[in-house]
């Protein structure tokens, strides 16, 4: 489980976003065709254009009241926050002012999320019986070190295995679900027009109408100490807070000629075990800029580029026929990684002695030259 901010934050920005195309900024993927007309966007890029959003809800700024009513949704903004009421039937309520951020989804019970302590994970309880579910916080990063609870969750999972095993017949147990991470781009000059920084961060707080303390906070300031953290040898790391600052990082290290893919699940599914089926294929070479998205109010992705990594097109077929086009992410150096990190302890490998793969979450991408 992956912890979320409410959707309120998301309307927030979705606002700032529409406000920004009004005033004239071109929307983000049109940016992205101008430099690359001949690199299609992937769809872990696509679901966080707000533009979707507006087709999706088949609305535009000018008749957004006429869909709220509608649908019989109250949404009010004044100095106490901005409430959302989704009538009588819908029992949900949403609250975000001076109190912080409340969300009610009717009497089955609510949902509290932790981030932060000593271990920086996360522990997330649903409801009020369930035992808390440990989760890591980016297990992809570098510096990354699991804890022995993170240790324990994760080994059920493949989230690592090594390139020797990338080949067809291997047998791995795996779990593919949609992303829960909502976030959408914002244009570039919005975004950044705020403040992206821990010395910043009551700026943002104020943004967004978010309480310093709440959860909310925690995983802001998780993001923004995770984008600050010094790279390690061999790496060149940039959190883009827009696409097209994602877009001139990763050209700016690859050139224009570049392919940008994401794993593909036609359907969410729970944990079984995958095949891999005849057809894996390596599209790179070394070089490869990785973007991993945060959590964030807006779309924000952790992009670190490096020239020890290869990438692979992988079809998986899990116990339950279903298909997966995943892309696997390998990395030949990792001398440089927290001997401490995940990979290590459920691989049972040292760091810098063999390649240690993983498979990319949908809401990550990976650029390589073609």
């Amino acid at each position: 489980m992956k912890p979320s901010f409410s959707p309120i934050f998301y309307f927030l920005s979705l606002q700032l976003a529409v406000v920004a195309i009004h005033g004239g900024a071109l929307p983000p993927e049109v940016y992205w065709k101008s430099v690359l007309p001949t690199t299609p966007i992937p769809k872990a890029i696509t679901q966080s254009l707000y533009s979707v959003w507006l087709e999706i809800i088949n609305v535009n700024i000018h008749d957004f009241a006429d869909w709220v009513e509608e649908k019989s949704t109250a949404v009010n903004v004044g100095k106490g926050g901005v409430n959302v009421n989704a009538g009588k039937g819908g029992g949900t309520n949403v609250n975000v002012g001076k109190g912080g951020v409340n969300v009610n989804t009717g009497k089955g019970g609510g949902t509290n999320v932790n981030v932060g302590g000593k271990g920086r994970g996360v522990s997330v309880n649903t409801g009020h019986k369930g035992k808390p579910v440990h989760v890591a916080v980016s297990p992809f990063l570098y510096n990354y070190a699991a804890t022995e609870t993170q240790l324990h969750d994760d080994t059920k999972v493949a989230l690592f295995f090594l390139e020797k095993d990338l080949h067809y017949g291997t047998k791995l147990d795996a779990q593919f679900t949609t992303t829960s991470n909502q976030a959408t781009f914002l244009p570039r000059q919005v975004a950044d027009s705020i403040p992206f920084s821990s010395n910043k961060v009551d700026d943002v707080f104020t943004k967004f109408s978010i309480k310093p303390g709440s959860e909310e906070a925690h995983i802001v300031k998780n993001t923004l100490s995770e984008c600050e953290e010094t790279s390690v040898r061999g790496e060149e790391k940039y959190c883009a807070t827009s696409l097209e600052s994602m877009v001139d990082f990763s050209t700016s290290k690859l050139g224009k000629n570049v392919e940008v893919v994401s794993t593909e699940v036609d359907k969410e599914t729970g944990l079984q075990q995958y095949t891999i089926a005849p057809g894996v294929k390596k599209i790179s070479g070394d070089k490869a800029v990785v973007c991993h998205k945060q959590n964030y109010p807006y779309a924000v992705f952790y992009c670190h580029k490096t020239d020890t990594t290869r990438t692979y097109s992988v079809p998986l077929e899990g116990a339950d026929g279903i298909r997966v086009k995943a892309v696997a992410v390998c990395h030949t150096d990792t001398s440089q990684w927290n001997p401490k990190h995940l990979a290590f302890q459920v691989l049972k490998v040292k760091p810098g002695t063999v390649p240690v793969c993983h498979f990319l979450p949908q809401d990550h991408v990976v650029w390589v030259q073609k």
